[in-house]
């Protein structure tokens, strides 16, 4: 029987997050939503703005019989640069943030414990967010499974693709089959 965790990441636009994720073994699903910011229920518009706070963040369902958490982790870092406040590539602003939320102190101890060994990997600083777990929103429904529902479309083609087939050459042993 399966034992489900979630985890809620966020290190750029979460099309490109929740696309990788998606393709994860042992993950039953990847949401596209907004979390810490200050307004209840906020849209794609008023987050775009940076004024409410939020980040793009990925609400991540996963068996952790199949994958742990720390394995989550090892992911994440290898999908964006976890040294650059409030950017990742062409994408800037607040909502771009790296985020780690966790949802208690074990995930709270392991996200340090990674983000201590992901740093030998990068010569600036990480500077990803560590912070408990605020309220989710999910984002509107044509955000969700953006990729599979646009794969030509330009960003698409441009920037997830290239982070899909990165994710598959480093952790092909995680996809799904």
């Amino acid at each position: 029987m399966a034992t489900f965790e979630k985890a809620l990441l966020g290190g750029g636009c979460f099309w490109c997050i929740e696309a990788v994720y998606n393709r994860v073994n042992g993950v039953y699903s990847a949401i596209s939503g907004y979390a810490g910011g200050l307004r209840k229920n906020p849209s794609y518009e008023q987050v775009c703005t940076g004024a409410s706070g939020h980040a793009e963040v990925i609400e991540i369902m996963y068996d952790r019989d199949i994958i742990s958490y720390g394995e989550i982790l090892e992911i994440f870092w290898a999908l964006h640069d976890p040294t650059t406040l409030n950017a990742q590539g062409a994408d800037k602003g607040t909502q771009y943030r790296s985020v780690i939320y966790y949802y208690d102190e074990v995930q709270k101890q392991t996200a340090l414990e990674s983000m201590q060994a992901a740093q030998a990997h990068w010569s600036d600083p990480i500077v990803t967010e560590l912070s408990p777990v605020p309220e989710f929103y999910e984002a509107e429904a044509y955000h969700q499974n953006y990729y599979n529902e646009h794969p030509t479309q330009g960003y698409c083609h441009v920037v997830i693709a290239p982070k899909i087939e990165k994710f598959m050459a480093k952790f092909g042993d995680k996809v799904k089959k």
